[in-house]
């Protein structure tokens, strides 16, 4: 045999180019051969299904284009946290993006409660998401005639429970939010890509959150959570409504708002904020449904305070009082 003829490679056969196209990406992606077992039982459009069996569409446009608006609740209790405000926002923002959804609030609530039962859950976390549902490939609302409803009850934990009282460092992401004439960030969409970026800048440097500024270099809110500042006894936050800020009219800031600080006899002043306020602040803190109320003792190299700050402690410590009480709010 000619050297020419042994240096050449052998065409592989139909049986062969199977095997070495299932090779390569078997290696990089072993981890999606787990099985995601039995638990939690999830509701996908009609149906509850084992965690395995939970899929959609890959033609289901809130895969395709992030088409579609959620919510994150957290249950205490075996109660619905809110549950009121959560489902206004979810139909508030669906209507905002032209989505109908195909069950009615009252509805949305039963199926919630069905799959916190279903997993015998007393504490945890709900993502709720109605998608726009299974279309084409081409970006045409019409072609989806009806919304996908998913509605996961699991856990979550975003951060340690020691930086609850140590507080957390952030960071200033240089990339700016969406501005509200492109995107309003009120509406709780599937698209996050804008604050996901900024989470990969958080995650470089070490930290968990970064604080993102409008185009036009005020202060919006983080990646993930709502952003307020203490100063002189006063509490201080972004203002929801306002052309210029850009912030998700967060669920648990309204909480703080309208009844923690109301109950501390702590004043709330909603206002505009340059970079330089918050970083003056004697105090900082952030809040969402995951995160609850954590606060934040550095942004970047700038020291804030030494840890969680006696106001910022007083919220939260009340926070937690309500919500491990007999009476947690589910308007």
């Amino acid at each position: 045999m000619s050297s020419t003829t042994a240096t050449k490679p052998a065409r592989p056969n139909a049986t062969n180019g199977a095997a070495q196209q299932q090779a390569a990406p078997a290696n990089l992606t072993a981890h999606w051969n787990d099985d995601p077992g039995d638990k939690p039982l999830i509701y996908v459009n009609g149906k509850l299904l084992p965690k395995r069996d939970a899929v959609v569409s890959v033609y289901d446009h809130g895969l395709l284009y992030g088409d579609g608006v959620f919510e994150g609740i957290r249950i205490y209790r075996g109660r619905i946290f809110k549950c009121g405000q959560h489902l206004e926002r979810l139909y508030r923002c669906a209507e905002q993006i032209l989505l109908k959804i195909p069950v009615s609030p009252k509805e949305m609530e039963q199926i919630m409660r069905d799959t916190i039962a279903a997993n015998g859950l007393q504490e945890g976390y709900i993502r709720l998401v109605v998608t726009r549902g299974f279309g084409t490939l081409g970006l045409d609302p019409r072609r989806c005639p009806v919304a996908g409803v998913i509605c996961i009850a699991d856990q979550i934990r975003l951060y340690s429970e020691e930086s609850y009282k140590s507080g957390m460092k952030v960071i200033v992401a240089q990339r700016p939010k969406t501005p509200v004439a492109c995107l309003d960030p009120r509406i709780k969409s599937l698209n996050y890509l804008n604050n996901i970026l900024a989470k990969c800048e958080a995650i470089d440097a070490g930290c968990d959150e970064a604080i993102m500024l409008s185009t036009d270099g005020f202060v919006t809110e983080c990646t993930g959570d709502n952003i307020f500042i203490i100063k002189n006894g006063t509490l201080y936050t972004t203002p929801s409504v306002c052309g210029q800020s850009g912030l998700l009219e967060g669920v648990t800031r309204r909480f703080v708002m309208e009844t923690l600080a109301k109950e501390c006899n702590i004043p709330v002043v909603e206002k505009l904020m340059r970079l330089d306020e918050v970083l003056g602040a004697d105090e900082l803190f952030l809040t969402g449904t995951a995160a609850e109320i954590i606060a934040v003792h550095s942004v970047g190299d700038f020291k804030i305070s030494d840890g969680e700050g006696p106001i910022t402690a007083k919220l939260r410590q009340r926070f937690r009082q309500i919500v491990t009480s007999d009476h947690v709010p589910e308007d």
